[in-house]
């Protein structure tokens, strides 16, 4: 087959990176162009993660994978990089004959490729998007306009390419870069969704779930969580400093969910709404798991107060609701603006138990369901007696975690 008809085929069935990589690859091999070792690498969308590379090799196929994060754009892997030049300038290929001396300002991967025994090497950009008239380097006008693949093909050939080589590689290569872009789209939204609705959620949406009041009903342990005294601090503290506060609260309540199964669905303003559902194990268990995240999200809010502290810097307090019960999990809103979430008694309950942890004077509350449920738990809890609960007709017996 074609390598063009091969990649464009491959693009339309989406297949994975890897598997694209090594027959792009072979083929190139099979047709004379001898390449011993392929680099690619994209930037994404995401919020964290500044740009995603593979390497394959021809020993060893697509066995690496690197990711470096917008903190990392500083760093000399990412700033010593043969394409940051090549961005800066708008320039889109450039060719690099590894048999001749090094120069003084020769970027550290050269020195490593002719330590492999590479002898030739040729880099290209391929910018996704129109570019703009009369500005360097890859941009556009819109968001997926500011993405672009970067690819090099070395070899090892005594005499490195010929000019047979170089051309077939200018023909292949911008539909190789289709191919990924077909491919990798998905990943960069699928990331992109995940940021802002979840994982589930987002994968939810890819698979079609998107019609407006299309839910299903789901046993979860709800977490709804909010800041004490932050709407005064938000009066005093000057907004970037607000907000790097919040990133930092926001962080000791999420970095405890994720590897105990808890996901976020909705960030509330100064405090957010997460769910571990209880599909996937026993409710005594999925129980535990979120009592834990509580807990550590509580310590790790104190060392957070600690840290201020030495500095003379304010931290508001944190409360925390815990309660189990059958929500309404998908689409609400209307047609022009959807949001996944859960609804239903469980999650006005839970928030109504959160505005009783200042009154009563803990940080967490459990309700009488959750530990009914948390069997495995249950020694670790102590009553608070029975309270009304607003907009509740009856009173609710109300746990904490004991000592």
């Amino acid at each position: 087959m074609n390598l063009s008809l091969w990649l464009a085929e491959s693009g339309l069935r989406n297949l994975p990176l890897e598997e694209l990589v090594d027959g792009f690859a072979r083929r190139l091999a099979a047709s004379g162009v001898p390449a011993a070792r392929i680099f690619l690498g994209m930037n994404t969308l995401h919020p964290m993660v500044l740009a995603r590379a593979l390497t394959w090799d021809r020993a060893t196929g697509p066995a690496t994978r690197f990711e470096f994060q917008h903190a990392e754009i500083g760093q000399p892997v990412v700033q010593q990089s043969p394409f940051a030049p090549m961005l800066r300038a708008g320039t889109f290929e450039r060719r690099v004959d590894l048999r001749q001396p090094p120069s003084a300002d020769e970027a550290p991967v050269f020195a490593e490729l002719r330590g492999l025994g590479m002898t030739d090497w040729l880099g290209s950009i391929f910018p996704f998007g129109e570019l703009l008239p009369g500005v360097d380097g890859p941009r556009a006008h819109e968001g997926v306009g500011r993405l672009w693949l970067v690819c090099s093909v070395a070899t090892d050939a005594e005499n490195g390419f010929d000019e047979t080589h170089v051309a077939a590689l200018r023909e292949a290569l911008p539909v190789f870069a289709l191919a990924i872009k077909a491919v990798a789209m998905r990943g960069v939204g699928q990331g992109l969704l995940e940021s802002y609705l979840g994982a589930d959620p987002a994968s939810r949406v890819l698979a079609g779930t998107v019609q407006r009041g299309e839910v299903h009903e789901v046993e979860a342990v709800l977490f709804y969580a909010d800041l004490r005294d932050f709407t005064a601090l938000a009066d005093t503290l000057p907004g970037r400093e607000l907000i790097a506060l919040l990133d930092d609260c926001f962080d000791c309540m999420v970095r405890p969910m994720g590897r105990r199964g808890g996901e976020v669905l909705k960030f509330l303003g100064d405090g957010l709404l997460a769910i571990f559902r209880t599909d996937a194990r026993r409710r005594a268990a999925t129980c535990a798991a979120a009592l834990s995240a509580a807990s550590d999200a509580l310590d790790l809010m104190d060392l957070l107060a600690s840290r201020r502290r030495e500095s003379g810097q304010p931290t508001p307090g944190l409360d925390i609701a815990l309660h189990v019960g059958a929500v309404q999990y998908g689409n609400v809103g209307t047609g022009s603006r959807l949001d996944f979430t859960v609804i239903g008694p469980a999650v006005n309950e839970a928030a109504r138990i959160e505005l009783l942890c200042k009154q009563l004077g803990h940080p967490l509350l459990v309700s009488q369901a959750f530990a009914e449920a948390a069997s495995e738990s249950r020694s670790h809890l102590m009553s608070l007696g029975r309270h009304r609960l607003r907009g509740v007709r009856e009173e609710a017996e109300l746990f904490t975690l004991a000592g």
